[in-house]
């Protein structure tokens, strides 16, 4: 399969995956309120669990996609979805919502990100250049999605909305059956999992998974609290919020330089890049004067450190461990940053509770960014040839 229509095909699902399986959640929280009165923490709680459970379910899942390709896991996981987002459209019992959230996460886990950056690594002739351009397209979910889903939940109520998101997460399904290569081997005969005892001691993923969870850290924390540390430093809200939607333009100029240098730029270069902005990009928010031109220096840096570790995060584990076992490699990366993902937002908040601001997160911040450069720098220091 050439890389055009497997970087086509790809993108359907996961565009219309996060579109239709995650973006919605923030959207009906609000209407489900007031229809069903449960409290907005007792669905987010649910969310939650989700998001635990996908990060949890990525070593068992890397390893049946390295065992059997990912064409299975991104159409039956898709169609998974597609299922749950109709039984969603009907839930009426809180509990029933956890359990519920809890599928979705082993659901998120099969048709999302994960599985379909391990069809691109193996898949794709150019992994680098593929995965780019895949970014190009994704970024544009919520630009896409967030409008519709309003716009239908205004029309057709949160329920009916579902129901419509679910046909429309069905759809990609046959895509992925038809279109995609199967990667299973042509012998009935298994192939043994790579053990994955020997390869988490490596210095490589050692590195890896440090600089991972301290860019998750971040990532998360300031997802959750930057418009509020803007407005802190003494920027009004306008302001503040502009500055977090220019991420999304600088990410895309940032991927933009990245197709266009092509093969001529190493992966694990843009990777120190990328791990070298981060600190730039902490101390310029921590340090710089609540101008709003200034500040935009903070965002550039910010978005193009953010925007090229999704594509490192992708492709580095291949260049450094290797493509054989990438599911199984690539799913005990996600595992790694689950705990901070669900710890940054609120270690910060009790930080900024307990000192009555946020100007101690900031040197918390910065010391995560330089580890991450650090982890990264001791990582690439033990390459393995693909």
């Amino acid at each position: 399969m050439g890389d055009l229509r497997l970087i086509l095909v790809i993108a359907a699902t996961q565009f219309t995956g996060w579109g239709t399986m995650f973006i919605p959640f923030q959207l009906m929280v609000a209407p489900m309120e007031a229809d069903l009165g449960w409290s907005r923490a007792s669905m987010n709680m649910a969310f939650t669990l989700g998001l635990l459970v996908s990060g949890l379910a990525a070593v068992p899942v890397g390893r049946l996609i390295d065992r059997a390709g990912g064409r299975l896991s991104l159409a039956w996981g898709g169609l998974a979805g597609a299922v749950l987002l109709a039984v969603w459209s009907q839930i009426t019992w809180l509990p029933a919502f956890f359990a519920l959230w809890l599928v979705m996460g082993l659901a998120h886990a099969f048709a999302l990100w994960g599985a379909a950056m391990a069809v691109m690594v193996t898949q794709a002739r150019e992994p680098v250049r593929a995965i780019t351009t895949l970014t190009f397209i994704t970024g544009f979910t919520g630009t896409v999605f967030l409008p519709m889903i309003a716009g239908l939940e205004a029309w057709l109520g949160w329920r009916g909305t579902l129901l419509a998101l679910a046909a429309l997460q069905a759809m990609p399904v046959p895509l992925a059956l038809l279109a995609l290569r199967d990667t299973r081997p042509a012998t009935k005969e298994r192939p043994a999992p790579i053990p994955l005892g020997p390869v988490i001691r490596r210095p490589a993923f050692i590195g890896l998974a440090l600089c991972l969870c301290a860019h998750a850290f971040i990532g998360t924390g300031l997802g959750s609290h930057l418009v509020l540390m803007l407005r802190e430093k003494g920027l009004d809200n306008a302001s503040a919020v502009t500055l977090v939607a220019l991420q999304g333009p600088f990410q895309v100029a940032a991927r933009a330089v990245l197709f266009v240098l092509g093969t001529r730029v190493q992966v694990l270069r843009v990777g120190i890049f990328a791990c070298a902005c981060l600190p730039v990009a902490l101390g310029w928010l921590w340090l710089s004067p609540a101008e709003m031109l200034l500040m935009m220096g903070f965002v550039l840096f910010w978005a193009m450190a953010d925007g090229l570790l999704t594509i490192v995060r992708a492709a580095a584990p291949a260049e450094l461990l290797g493509r054989e076992g990438y599911g199984a490699i690539s799913g005990a990366l996600t595992a790694s940053t689950v705990l901070p993902r669900a710890l940054a937002p609120a270690v910060i908040a009790a930080i900024w509770q307990a000192s009555g601001g946020y100007e101690p997160v900031m040197p918390l911040l910065l010391g995560l960014a330089v580890a991450a450069l650090a982890a990264f720098l001791f990582a690439q220091r033990d390459r393995r040839a693909p």
